[in-house]
């Protein structure tokens, strides 16, 4: 019997930076419904894998596939991998000085949603501030320039309120929760909450048990010198927290059976 395809696939992945090799054949799958959380030391691809699937410029593919609805991501501009709907909540939000909030998130919705010139702005809006209140966020900031002089907990809540807006089938967080205080980590976690359900699917980067204390992952992922080096179920999460991962040994690739 073929074993039925996940709905996200990271096949055999290696990328390098400057010619250095970053990721040597990655593979992870996740399918909508499920959270997978991706650990791992620094250094070890985290983020180079996360730009890598929604294509930075900055990193070179040199193998490998990402697979999602029959099409190999890795061969799509960004703006076409989004409109397929996968998205990544960056760890370092940019500012975009000229553009309001209200104005970028109408104009992304409008692109990813194919709604460009039948978007109904008066539902557009109440749904915004029912998510940015949701959020505890002040209403101003539809009208404030995107991540312009925000905090970093302001950034990060930011990105959130893009994943609500947009509502992706994938979404992958770049460490999204660097840099948080505990009560910014609590409502950036509900709010990614309000998501879950079986049609979407969640990759969460960290480098802590803590955001997964909010956010329970099904599945866990070590990342260790540019593979996976090993996967198991959420009590994994409480052994690396225990034991940090100079334990882990590097199994080329080769993930333990969950």
């Amino acid at each position: 019997m073929n074993e039925k395809a996940a709905d996200f696939e990271i096949r055999d992945v290696s990328a390098s930076v400057d010619g250095k090799p970053i990721l040597k054949g990655v593979n992870l799958k996740v399918n909508r419904g499920e959270i997978h959380a991706l650990m791992g030391p620094n250094g070890s691809g985290k983020s180079t894998l996360a730009n890598v699937i929604m294509g930075h410029p900055g990193y070179e593919v040199t193998g490998g596939q990402v697979l999602f609805k029959g099409q190999n991501l890795l061969e799509l501009d960004t703006d076409k991998r989004a409109q397929l709907g996968v998205f990544l909540a960056f760890q370092y939000p940019v500012a975009i000085p000229g553009v309001t909030v209200g104005k970028f998130l109408k104009r992304a919705l409008e692109s990813v949603s194919g709604q460009k010139g039948t978007l109904k702005v008066a539902a557009f809006l109440k749904e915004l501030r029912a998510n940015i209140s949701y959020l505890e966020m002040e209403e101003s900031f539809i009208n404030r320039y995107l991540n312009d002089g925000f905090s970093g907990g302001e950034k990060k809540r930011m990105e959130i309120l893009q994943m609500l807006t947009l509502k992706p089938a994938i979404a992958v967080m770049d460490e999204t929760d660097s840099g948080l205080d505990i009560d910014a980590l609590r409502i950036v976690s509900k709010g990614v909450n309000t998501l879950v359900g079986p049609d979407f699917g969640l990759l969460v980067i960290t480098h802590y048990q803590r955001i997964l204390n909010y956010i329970k992952p099904h599945f866990v992922h070590v990342l260790v010198d540019g593979r996976i080096a090993m996967s198991g179920g959420p009590e994994l999460v409480h052994e690396l927290e225990a034991k940090g991962y100079d334990w882990i040994k590097d199994r080329n690739g080769e993930a333990v059976p969950v």
